[in-house]
């Protein structure tokens, strides 16, 4: 599980090693998630890209999957893209090595970063309410399954609000929810307070990115 600050089987695409652990995952997961349909030759291409087998669980939702939705849509997981969502390889940071594995709604980010000398290769979230990266120590496949079985529900406790449900529902893939004030200010903690309006997810991360850290 994570530590922060204290759909049904999939037919019609082939199997993989790992992919059917990542379907018996989504269909037992305690929100709805969403596997989205895979471009064949897209998903070929990023997995190249990529240099992972299917039998990692990275590698199993490039090949199988355009992405997952999560928790009514709160994340979204990045695999070898579907419309307007992007594939995991145009996200990847080719200065720094992060591989953006998944956005949430209101701008977070969750990456796999490269590893600092004599530590294994992790997942950190770019947190909206701290500017800052967090470490969650865990692997790609540790951290899905975690996002999958209901992880969520506690990691983000202090930035939803009533009815938010309903209210990311309406958004599409390529938006996210632009809230003022900011999270990260004293005056922006309570969401339910905010103004929150609709926007590109492109100009929500631009955001964060150009906040001083």
């Amino acid at each position: 599980m994570f530590s922060r600050r204290s759909s049904g089987g999939w037919r019609g695409l082939p199997m993989s090693d790992s992919w059917p652990e990542i379907v018996r995952a989504i269909s037992a997961a305690p929100y709805p998630a969403t596997a989205l349909p895979v471009d064949p030759a897209r998903s070929a291409a990023c997995l190249k890209a990529l240099g992972v087998t299917t039998k990692s669980w990275l590698g199993a939702v490039v090949a199988n999957s355009g992405g997952i939705l999560v928790d009514h849509g709160w994340i979204r997981v990045l695999g070898s893209g579907d419309g307007v969502l992007p594939d995991v390889i145009s996200q990847t940071d080719s200065q720094t090595g992060a591989l953006i594995a998944a956005y949430d709604i209101l701008g977070g980010q969750f990456a796999w970063l490269p590893p600092e000398q004599g530590a294994r290769p992790s997942m950190h979230y770019f947190a909206p309410d701290t500017l800052e990266w967090e470490n969650l120590k865990q692997g790609y496949g540790e951290w899905l399954s975690a996002v999958i079985a209901g992880g969520m529900t506690g990691f983000y406790e202090t930035l939803r609000w009533p009815g938010w449900q309903q209210e990311v529902a309406t958004l599409s893939l390529d938006q996210g929810l632009s809230t003022w004030p900011p999270p990260f200010t004293t005056e922006g903690k309570d969401l339910a307070t905010v103004t929150r309006k609709a926007v590109p997810m492109t100009e929500l991360l631009s955001f964060y990115t150009g906040m001083p850290q």
